[in-house]
C-alpha cells in the first residue's frame, strides 16, 4: 500500500465529463489498495471570472477580501469531485485548506505555507476514505483565509505530500509532461523522461508554466517523488528528481517569459550606495528585480537598468518617481515590449561553450540581445517581444533538442 497525492488543474476538472474522468482515475488508484489524497484547482476560468465579478463591484478591493472570494473556486471543485466519487461508490470526504490545517503567513494573494497539520488527513485516510483537498488556500495566524498565488495548488499538493510522508506526488495537467520548450512555439519539442529539481526550478521561474517554482523548491527540500503527467492521456510523464541519476545533457529546456519590463534610471551620480537605495526601495514593496546592468553614462554618471515583472511595472515606476531625489536619477524610462528567453541545463556547469553557441544562434536569426544574465545552469537574454518566439526556435534548434 502506498500513499499517493494527486493534483488536478483547472482544465482537468473543467466540466462534468472531465470531473468523472478524474474520479475514475482516482478510483483506479484507490481500488489498487493505495491511500489517495487529491488536490484540486478551480474549474476552468473560474478564478478569472471571480476576479471580473470583483471588479464590477470595486476596482480596487482589499487583498483580504479577494482571498475570501477566490478561495471559493477550489471549494466548488472539491465538492463536485467528491460527489462524482460518491456516484462511483467510493468513500470520500472533501476538505478546505483550513480544515486540513494549512497554515500560512499573512501575505494575502501570495501567501507562503508555514506548516501543514497532517492529523485530519491521516485520520480520514485511516478510515479508508479518499481525501479531496481544495488547493491554493490556507489560513493565517488570525484564521483569515489566504491564497497562495499563481500555481498555488501545485504547492498545496507538494506540501501535503511532505507532511504525510507520501510515497508519490503526481501533478496532472493538460500536457503529458515537461517538454524541452513550449510545443505551441516549437511543434517538435520533445518530452523529457526526467529532469532535475534545479533545472525544473529554473524553468518554472523563467516562464515555463507546467509547474510552479515554489512547489518544486518544496519537493527538493523534502525529496518528494514528483511526477508530471497528463490527466487526458494514459502515457508516462516526466519524473522530477535529484540530479544523482539524471544524465546531464548540455541544455535541457528553453523557456520564454513575456511578463517582463525593463526600467532604466539615467544619469545617476557615480557614488557608492546608489544601487542599494534603488533596490531597497523596490524590495520594501515586494517588487522582484531580475536582470541588472550598471554602466557608465555621459559626464562620468551612471545608468542602472534592470527588469521587473510587467505586472509590477506601474508600481515600480511610481515608487521610483516618488523618491527620485533620493534615487538621484535625471530620468526614468521603461519598455514593456521585451521578453526574456532562457536556456537551462545542468550540463552548462562544466561546458563553457554554451553561451557562445546560444549567442551565435541569435546572431544567425538576426535577433538583437539587450541584456544578459547567467547562473551555473541558466543563460537568460532580454530581446524584443516580437522576436521572442523566433529566439526560442533558434536556440532549440541550435542545441538539437528536437532529437534527444
Amino acid at each position: 500500500m502506498s500513499i499517493i497525492v494527486q493534483k488536478y488543474g483547472g482544465t482537468s476538472v473543467a466540466d462534468k465529463d472531465r470531473l468523472f474522468n478524474v474520479a475514475r482515475r482516482v478510483k483506479e488508484y484507490y481500488t489498487k489498495g493505495n491511500k489517495v489524497v487529491v488536490v484540486v484547482s478551480a474549474q476552468g476560468d473560474t478564478t478569472d471570472d471571480l476576479i471580473e465579478k470583483a471588479k464590477e463591484i470595486n476596482e480596487s478591493p482589499s487583498k483580504r477580501e479577494m482571498d475570501v472570494l477566490l478561495n471559493t473556486g477550489e471549494q466548488i471543485s472539491m465538492s463536485l469531485l467528491a460527489m462524482a466519487l460518491e456516484k462511483l461508490n467510493c468513500p470520500v470526504i472533501s476538505l478546505t485548506g483550513w480544515q486540513v490545517g494549512i497554515r500560512t503567513n499573512s501575505q494575502h494573494g501570495n501567501a507562503r505555507i508555514k506548516r501543514v497539520d497532517s492529523e485530519r488527513i491521516l485520520r480520514e485516510l485511516d478510515q479508508n476514505k479518499i481525501v479531496i483537498v481544495a488547493g491554493f488556500q490556507g489560513v493565517n495566524r488570525y484564521d483569515d483565509i489566504t491564497t497562495l498565488g499563481r500555481g498555488g495548488s501545485d504547492t498545496t499538493a507538494v506540501a501535503i505530500a511532505a507532511a504525510i510522508h507520501a510515497d508519490l506526488c503526481q501533478i496532472y495537467t493538460d500536457v503529458s509532461g515537461v517538454y524541452t520548450c513550449d510545443p505551441r512555439i516549437v511543434p517538435d519539442a520533445t518530452q523529457l523522461s526526467d529532469i532535475t529539481f534545479d533545472e525544473m526550478i529554473e524553468l518554472a521561474s523563467l516562464g515555463a508554466q507546467v509547474l510552479h517554482n515554489r512547489s518544486v523548491e518544496l519537493a527538493k527540500k523534502f525529496n518528494i517523488n514528483l511526477e508530471v503527467l497528463s490527466s487526458f492521456e494514459e502515457k508516462p510523464g516526466t519524473i522530477v528528481k535529484g540530479d544523482h541519476s539524471v544524465e546531464k545533457m548540455l541544455v535541457r529546456g528553453i523557456a520564454r517569459d513575456n511578463d517582463v519590463a525593463r526600467i532604466t534610471l539615467k544619469n545617476i551620480d557615480d557614488t557608492p550606495g546608489k544601487a542599494f537605495v534603488v533596490f531597497s526601495l523596490l524590495s520594501k514593496k515586494n517588487i522582484n528585480v531580475d536582470i541588472i546592468l550598471q554602466s557608465l553614462g555621459r559626464n562620468g554618471k551612471q545608468d542602472i537598468t534592470f527588469t521587473v515583472p510587467e505586472s509590477m511595472l506601474e508600481s515600480a515606476v511610481q515608487i521610483l518617481n516618488d523618491e527620485i531625489k533620493l534615487v538621484g536619477a535625471e530620468e526614468i524610462v521603461y519598455d514593456k515590449d521585451v521578453s526574456k528567453v532562457s536556456a537551462v541545463g545542468a550540463g552548462m556547469a562544466s561546458n563553457p561553450g554554451v553561451a557562445a553557441d546560444m549567442f551565435e544562434a541569435l546572431y544567425n536569426a538576426d535577433i538583437n540581445i539587450q541584456m544578459i544574465s547567467t547562473s551555473e545552469i541558466k543563460i537568460s537574454v532580454l530581446v524584443k517581444q516580437e522576436d521572442a518566439d523566433a529566439a526560442v526556435r533558434a536556440i532549440h534548434d541550435k542545441f538539437g533538442l528536437a532529437d534527444i
